[in-house]
């Protein structure tokens, strides 16, 4: 049997898709309010380590506006949305098992034979790649400098990295990886500009 507490959410969440229905777009905010704690607290105990929750609760939630013409007012909107996550979790973790299975078989080569290729090159060449990145970390916003400092000259474990940028673990992984992204290809677009190998 439904509780009191229940319906009255099921009723707050149906007003608000039918608002939406009729064209207040502004209304599903009232919807990402009410269940975004409980999607993410359900999406952090069924991930593995390595999901980024936050990126699937937002997949979530997106997939449910486009397709909100699918559901059924008087329905369980929460049971459906969760439907919906648990599609994009086991998505993100077959992705991933993906991901891990191609850096299991090709990344120890690639790693082997871009390591030789940078001992190789002179300490002139190197001299300046580490020129260049000085300059490109110069422009990074503070903020984002700050990760950068804390893993790789302060050599903070992720989990604090978490607590101090008030993020999950998998947020700060993915920041780190955009962040040595955007560098390397920041250093190497200079290279390039200044006719260096790269």
């Amino acid at each position: 049997m439904m509780t009191r507490r229940a319906s009255t959410d099921n009723h707050v969440l149906d007003d608000a898709i039918h608002r939406v229905h009729k064209g207040n777009t502004a209304a599903f905010e009232i919807v990402v309010r009410q269940l975004e704690r409980p999607l993410r607290a359900w999406l952090a105990v069924q991930a593995p380590p390595g999901v980024d929750v936050d990126e699937v609760a937002q997949r979530s939630f997106v997939t449910a506006f486009t397709r909100l013409s699918d559901y059924e007012l008087g329905t369980n909107f929460t049971a459906w949305l969760f439907a919906i996550a648990r599609f994009h979790l086991r998505t993100e973790v077959s992705r991933l098992r993906r991901v891990v299975d191609y850096h299991a078989r090709y990344a120890p080569d690639l790693l082997q034979h871009e390591l030789e290729r940078r001992n190789s090159e002179p300490p002139e060449l190197q001299e300046t790649r580490l020129a260049h990145l000085q300059t490109c970390l110069g422009q990074l916003d503070k903020h984002l400098r700050c990760f950068i400092k804390w893993r790789y000259v302060e050599e903070i474990p992720l989990e604090e990295m978490a607590v101090r940028s008030g993020r999950s673990v998998a947020a700060v992984k993915k920041q780190l990886w955009k962040l040595r992204r955007k560098l390397h290809e920041c250093v190497e677009a200079r290279m390039t500009a200044e006719g260096e190998p790269s």
